[in-house]
């Protein structure tokens, strides 16, 4: 009884913790956050910030600051709007303000970012709430999307990321690595990313019976930016799939339909393997990947194929 008291409070302090969330998201411009806050939530200052700090593990004025900052940069990064009209919506004094800021947390200018955007390590919104209590239909869309097969000539790329060998899946992942300030790099480079191989793209790569996970974004082949401590950046040979898939013609036309393996998952993580077409477009893609599989076993084709075996491939 005890144990259920306790997790009926521990998701009431979720709820009053996401509430807050996003009315900071809402509110970029405000300055007096715990006060108006209390003022909105109908909590007193001192329990808004107490409850907060013990369900995000962050102060609210650290979190606040630091998702200011946040969209200030993506505002920046994928609008034409002019540097002080963003910094005035995101709460700064002035445009001096932002870009003190901006170059002490991020090393570069606002201006500087604009031009060439490179990884920083922005801070994501957080979810506090388990994704079945607010991401129902999301879900729904997501399992439905699954049921389909896709396959993608993936052209030869950079990948920024991270390979970490201790992990086989992404819950080691994170045991590793912190997922705020490894998320934050690759939104970054949104803007800048593939095309084909977009940000929070993940998968495994297995060798001698081993399997690594790795967790990143795909980059241009001219990509010669910064790279965050703890991440690489390897060269991505083009699918050697592709002769064999263009050779089916209208088949690859009606398979190749997505520009991301995953951008629908509430967790970010999720392989979203779509297809328009119906079942029996399902029943040949999956034929075809059969087929793929025992031509790259009798050693006819190399690359790395893109399927819904849930494996990344070869990277």
């Amino acid at each position: 009884m005890l144990l259920v008291q306790e997790a009926e409070e521990m998701k009431e302090w979720a709820e009053v913790v996401q509430q807050m969330i996003e009315w900071m998201e809402l509110h970029p411009d405000r300055n007096r956050i715990l006060e108006d806050l209390s003022d909105e939530i109908g909590y007193s200052p001192w329990y808004c910030s107490v409850v907060f700090h013990d369900v995000t593990g962050m102060t609210m004025k650290s979190y606040a600051s630091g998702r200011r900052l946040a969209r200030a940069a993506e505002e920046i990064r994928d609008t034409e709007e002019r540097i002080l009209d963003i910094a005035v919506k995101n709460g700064y004094s002035s445009q001096e303000a932002l870009t003190r800021l901006f170059k002490e947390q991020f090393g570069c200018t606002p201006a500087a970012y604009r031009r060439r955007p490179i990884p920083i390590p922005l801070l994501p919104k957080k979810n506090v709430l388990f994704p079945d209590i607010t991401q129902t239909e999301r879900i729904t869309k997501m399992e439905e999307a699954r049921l389909g097969v896709h396959v993608e000539f993936v052209p030869a790329h950079k990948y920024l990321g991270i390979w970490e060998e201790r992990a086989e899946n992404y819950c080691d992942f994170w045991k590793y690595h912190d997922c705020d300030t490894v998320c934050g790099y690759v939104t970054s480079m949104e803007k800048s990313a593939d095309p084909i191989v977009t940000p929070h793209t993940a998968g495994w790569k297995v060798a001698d019976g081993k399997r690594t996970y790795f967790y990143g974004t795909g980059v241009p082949l001219d990509y010669n930016g910064p790279i965050p401590e703890g991440f690489e950046l390897r060269e991505i040979p083009e699918d050697g799939l592709a002769p064999l898939l263009e050779a089916l013609g209208p088949l690859y036309e009606g398979l190749a339909s997505i520009s991301a393996w995953m951008r629908d998952s509430p967790f970010g993580f999720v392989f979203a393997v779509l297809l328009g077409g119906g079942s029996k477009l399902v029943e040949i893609g999956l034929k075809l990947a059969r087929v793929m599989a025992m031509l790259r076993m009798a050693g006819m084709i190399g690359g790395a194929a893109k399927a819904a075996s849930g494996v990344a491939g070869s990277v």
